[in-house]
């Protein structure tokens, strides 16, 4: 369960941070306004990959939104401030282009060592009845 809510996380937080990302280096923004728009998409995209599934499952807005933050916030938090640090510590990746396999080869590493870090804090936060274990009944 701990894998499957941090690939879960690992994939509403990547499409929030390539887009953010994205968006920053074609835009030219400097090193913190990219990293703050990675972050905000991320947080966006990891609540919206749990919100929608619940709201399926008939559940209202007011319960979907409190259950994707209890399921989420701390998921996300860990993978963020992991896969950012990572990015930053490489030379040249916050500078490289698009077309650049140094953009792109960041990323890669830094998903992967933000996956490596998170499913553990996943595991402990499920084994406590927290993070996902909170929205396992919604799924099917």
């Amino acid at each position: 369960m701990a894998v499957s809510a941090t690939l879960h996380c690992l994939t509403g937080c990547a499409i929030g941070e390539v887009l953010g990302l994205v968006i920053a280096t074609a835009l030219g923004w400097a090193v913190m306004p990219s990293i703050a728009l990675a972050i905000v998409l991320a947080f966006f995209f990891g609540y919206l990959l749990t919100l929608l599934p619940l709201r399926r499952a008939g559940v209202n807005w007011g319960r979907a939104v409190k259950l994707a933050l209890a399921a989420d916030t701390v998921s996300i938090i860990v993978m963020e401030i992991v896969d950012n640090a990572v990015i930053v510590v490489i030379p040249g990746a916050m500078e490289a282009g698009l077309t650049s396999g140094l953009f792109w080869g960041s990323l890669a590493v830094a998903f992967l060592v933000a996956f490596l870090v998170t499913t553990p804090v996943n595991k402990w936060l499920i084994g406590r009845g927290g993070g996902h274990a909170v929205i396992h009944e919604y799924h099917h």
